[in-house]
């Protein structure tokens, strides 16, 4: 099988998660502007792959997006699916579960949200909150930490099996560019709205969550759901990692129109 772009940037059992290589830039060109119009190029390319996806409606695309906070989850969507139909396309967010979801086990609120043929559905934060936050603040043990790992490989296995195709992208971020981006969010007024103070808390917990997400994509890279490990301190950069694995998904599924329909060749609209 010829190499692809994707293949470096998957997760394995041996994946270590390092602040140096949220630097990493293997596919720019070196140029800001350059890489923006390849993103741009990449964004109407999966923009005409999704029109195909949308017509046959037999497949769904599920695109896991999960990272540090200022790891750029919005701004990956705004840029990657900018020539997406919205009609082909939703965004589904997890924040703090609510008393009813609480009431349900954890995957209850994700399995609503799943895509449903001809989809493609984004998850802006994910499933994984619930082996990432709740590891880190101790508010699941290790046991139950693996129990959900098993748990979470047998639902997304069942989704592919199904006819759901999955990518999950690890948005992968220095700790010192984090710190710029939250300054980013004090220094301009008009950013404040994105400034929560529970970052600075969640921020102090680092190295925690360094092991948290190691551990995850370690036991939850599968082929039929394997995790890339996006450098992301470069937000054009992380763009491009991320429309490139989309594009490359896309043309491996061999989209078509569905068959002409040879009774409406005659047809005349008065």
């Amino acid at each position: 099988m010829p190499k692809t772009i994707a293949q470096p940037f998957i997760a394995t059992s041996k994946t270590v998660i390092r602040d140096k290589d949220a630097a990493a830039r293997p596919l720019s060109q070196g140029d800001k502007e350059r890489d923006r119009a390849e993103l741009e190029r990449l964004a109407q390319a999966i923009g005409r792959q999704q029109e195909r996806f949308y017509a046959m409606k037999h497949r769904k695309l599920l695109v896991v997006l999960q990272g540090m906070d200022t790891s750029g989850k919005d701004g990956t969507v705004d840029d990657v699916f900018a020539g997406v139909n919205p009609q082909g396309i939703r965004i589904a967010n997890f924040k703090s579960p609510t008393a009813l979801e609480l009431a349900h086990d954890y995957l209850w609120r994700v399995h609503q949200q799943v895509p449903v043929a001809g989809e493609m559905t984004v998850f802006n934060r994910s499933h994984y909150e619930d082996v990432l936050i709740t590891r880190v603040h101790g508010w699941i043990d290790a046991k139950e930490c693996k129990r959900r790992y098993r748990q979470i490989n047998d639902f997304e296995r069942m989704l592919y099996e199904t006819g759901t195709v999955i990518l999950k992208f690890f948005l992968h971020i220095s700790k010192d560019e984090q710190k710029q981006r939250l300054q980013s969010r004090l220094d301009d007024p008009d950013k404040h709205w994105k400034f929560d103070m529970q970052d600075i808390a969640e921020r102090k917990l680092w190295p925690d969550y360094q092991r948290a997400y190691q551990d995850a994509l370690r036991a939850t890279s599968t082929p039929h759901a394997p995790w890339y490990v996006v450098p992301a301190d470069s937000k054009p950069h992380r763009n491009l990692v991320v429309a490139n694995v989309v594009l490359e998904t896309l043309h491996k599924l061999k989209l078509a129109f569905p068959a002409e329909r040879p009774e409406l060749k005659k047809l005349k609209i008065d």
